[in-house]
């Protein structure tokens, strides 16, 4: 059974977080002479003298309609990096404590643990990339804390299986992170809608996909009250700066835009992937619910450094366990996509 004060690190209990000057005073004023701001202006034509909101509350009240959760409930972080370094931090002892991870997938969460001291478990994905739940469970030790489920996972572009997450969040004692950067281009739900099943659910999602806002660098995790009140309390005081916080605000008001270009996508990854399949350089496109397909051909680095000749970048996974012989595609527009194909065609 999932407690949180069993798995929260000891130290971080009595923490006292910073006080900014925007969490002791948040209402509305008329003058403000307490966060030593320049009074006077900005260096440029818009108006960024004043702090942000530390919360971001406009843009989770926002997001929470859109999403189906509470606003308390949400965590907005520096791209889903930042949530991904908070979380180990919160829950795992420096050469003490481990995070399981499952190969082939992206590759922060290792990096982040590596940042923080804290040792990784990597338990592969079977062959046809879903979840080994024999051996997920054997790797599982008191140390575990924290489980990382990229779904759709990246870089195979799959969704993983439903069964063995949900196995997973009802036997596991720690935290299990979803991750579904590409949730919007996949043809399953998302996770969210267990949040108040299953207090060691933290779903991670982003604005650099299908939002299209990948320069912003703004991510979501979702999950119990709980969880996202120990993230507010360790975090920057102002980790999404004013800007982006409007933009953001921007793009929540414009979700119509956001789902038409996740349709344009899904119907341009159908036609790269019917284009592809006529190249007998190709061996292999592996099924996809995200906005990227992973091929498998004859000589990828040959191909890769051609590509990269004509002006074409695409990412060579050829070095990836179980993606060997691969390279990762993203869709593009229908103009890119018939360049990266007459590009492939010269080839061949």
């Amino acid at each position: 059974m999932f407690e949180l004060d069993k798995i929260l690190r000891s130290h971080l209990k009595e923490l006292e977080p910073y006080s900014s000057a925007r969490d002791e005073f948040s209402g509305e004023a008329r003058i403000f002479l307490d966060a030593n701001e320049n009074a006077i202006g900005s260096a440029i034509t818009e108006q960024y003298n004043r702090y942000p909101d530390p919360y971001q509350r406009l843009v989770k009240e926002k997001l929470a309609g859109i999403k189906k959760v509470k606003p308390d409930q949400i965590f907005l972080g520096n791209g889903s990096d930042e949530a991904i370094d908070l979380i180990i931090r919160a829950f795992c002892e420096p050469l003490e404590d481990n995070v399981i991870i499952l190969p082939p997938t992206y590759g922060m969460y290792k990096v982040s643990a590596g940042i923080n001291n804290v040792a990784v478990v990597q338990v592969p994905l079977t062959a046809d990339f879903n979840i080994d739940e024999t051996a997920l469970f054997a790797h599982i030790n008191a140390n575990t804390k924290v489980i990382f489920i990229c779904n759709p996972n990246n870089p195979t572009g799959n969704a993983l299986s439903e069964t063995s997450i949900i196995r997973l969040l009802e036997q596991f004692s720690g935290c299990v992170v979803v991750d579904e950067a590409y949730i919007d281009f996949a043809s399953h739900e998302s996770f969210t809608r267990y949040l108040d099943k299953y207090p060691n659910l933290i779903v991670m999602q982003t604005f650099s996909k299908a939002w299209g806002l990948a320069a912003l660098r703004l991510g979501m995790a979702f999950a119990h009250t709980a969880i996202i009140n120990v993230l507010n309390r360790i975090k920057p005081p102002y980790n999404i700066n004013g800007l982006t916080q409007e933009k953001a605000l921007q793009a929540l008001s414009n979700e119509s835009i956001k789902n038409t270009m996740v349709a344009s996508t899904l119907q341009e990854r159908e036609w790269l992937i019917g284009a592809l399949s006529e190249l007998e350089m190709v061996q292999k496109i592996y099924p996809s619910d995200a906005n990227f397909i992973l091929v498998r051909m004859e000589d990828p680095k040959a191909v890769y450094t051609y590509l990269i000749g004509e002006m074409v970048v695409v990412r060579d996974r050829s070095n990836v366990h179980l993606c060997e012989g691969c390279l990762r595609i993203t869709v593009g527009t229908r103009a890119e996509n018939d360049v990266l194909a007459q590009k492939l065609r010269a080839w061949s």
